[in-house]
């Protein structure tokens, strides 16, 4: 097995490609070690030292170190644990684990809301993957759309411009109803 590496505009955070499927579809983000125990593979990435976050796309995962251990330390272990846990047979998910979306939404914004999502999917979230990260809809609001950015995405430098000149833009450009594009934390 193969496992191929790319950096992302996150510095604390790698992108691992293991060449085979991580999940079927959508993304899950493991914040923390807790987080991770529908997970086989997230659990076993958090028991590496000095791993801060793991989340996985339908090809890759990410990982986030904290800033007390090097990447030169760490990469070797990580590379290891995903060998080690596709070797083993075992699932990426357990249980009814799944991937996470996109918030619902209901009422008379509905069909704004559609319109938000559906320039996500298609314009916002395949460029974010190639970051190794996720953005996906949490709210709307009086004009003000709250995503939530997940991977390496969530604690990246650039995320408020990313935010701010990117989607704001292509959103407000497209949907005269939204006005501002903010971050939540889930």
């Amino acid at each position: 097995m193969f496992i191929q590496t790319e950096s992302t505009p996150n510095p604390a955070t790698l992108k691992f490609l293991p060449g085979q499927a991580v999940l079927d579809a959508g993304t899950a983000d493991f914040p923390n070690v807790d987080a991770a125990e529908k997970s086989p593979l997230a659990a076993r990435l958090f028991g590496v030292d000095g791993v801060s976050g793991v989340f996985f796309g339908t090809d890759f995962v990410t990982v986030t170190k904290t800033d007390a251990i090097a990447w030169d330390h760490i990469k070797p272990a990580l590379l290891g644990a995903i060998m080690e846990h596709y070797q083993s047979g075992q699932p990426v998910m357990v249980g009814d684990a799944g991937a996470v979306g996109h918030a619902d939404h209901d009422g008379p914004d509905a069909e704004i809301v559609g319109q938000i999502k559906e320039l996500l999917d298609t314009r916002v979230r395949p460029a974010v993957a190639q970051d190794g990260g996720d953005i996906t809809f949490h709210g709307f609001e009086r004009g003000v759309v709250y995503l939530h950015m997940q991977g390496a995405c969530a604690g990246c430098p650039s995320s408020t411009l990313t935010l701010k000149m990117g989607i704001e833009n292509l959103l407000r450009h497209y949907i005269p109803e939204v006005t501002e594009v903010r971050p939540v934390a889930v």
